[in-house]
């Protein structure tokens, strides 16, 4: 009679199988699990401020240089963070957070919708030869972005630091000469230690900076 050693056949074979599959499911488990793609952050809807019952006279047009920047890697879309009680002087990205633009793209777009508001904003190349605004070319504004970070000075406080230079320039043709010259700096405190935090702090500092150099034009005649 073999139907034991038939039986027993079957049930070694169904019981190593058995063993197989935990282990092949073990196996899957283990396997690294796809990265996490990284949060996009801007810089909101933009203005949304009601136009005034009476509005302002226009000024004249300005035309507004691409930004530059010393302080950040060129083309990153990295948001930053600094820990001023630790290590100052290192500029660390979140691994998990980046900006839709590089950040002095971003500020461009803000400085644009701010001025805009009273004037016609231009670009710079190919179109400042032509414009003119009294019988002469357009004063230029060129900005330097010096930092933009999110600064710790605790693990649990932090504010978004904007420091950017403002050049104002009246070409000419021997070239472009100096009319004022501004360094601003803002800082707004972070509601939260992380990244979602330094993004609305650094939001809401550069929307700050752009109503600073709106008044800082009309201070000084333009």
């Amino acid at each position: 009679m073999n139907t034991p050693k038939v039986i027993a056949g079957g049930a070694l074979w169904t019981g190593v199988a058995a063993v197989f599959s935990l282990i092949i499911l073990a196996g899957c488990s283990a396997l690294p699990a796809a990265p996490e793609r990284p949060v996009l952050y801007d810089f909101g809807p933009g203005l949304q401020d009601p136009a005034p019952a009476q509005p302002q006279a226009a000024l004249p047009p300005l035309a507004l240089a691409t930004v530059d920047s010393a302080g950040l890697p060129e083309g990153s879309t990295a948001v930053h963070y600094r820990l001023a009680y630790a290590d100052a002087q290192q500029l660390r990205p979140y691994q998990a957070a980046r900006w839709s633009q590089p950040p002095i793209q971003l500020v461009r777009q803000s400085l644009q919708a701010r001025l805009g508001q009273r004037r016609t904003i231009i670009g710079v190349a190919g179109t400042l030869a032509g414009a003119r605004a009294n019988g002469q070319p357009p004063a230029v504004l060129r900005v330097e972005l010096e930092e933009f970070s999110q600064v710790f000075t605790s693990a649990q406080h932090s504010a978004g630091l904007v420091r950017l230079r403002a050049t104002l320039t009246q070409p000419s043709a021997l070239g472009e000469n100096l009319l004022a010259q501004r360094l601003f700096i803002v800082r707004q405190p972070a509601t939260r230690p992380d990244a979602q935090g330094g993004a609305q702090a650094l939001a809401q500092a550069t929307e700050q900076v752009a109503r600073e150099v709106a008044d800082w034009l009309e201070l000084v005649g333009r």
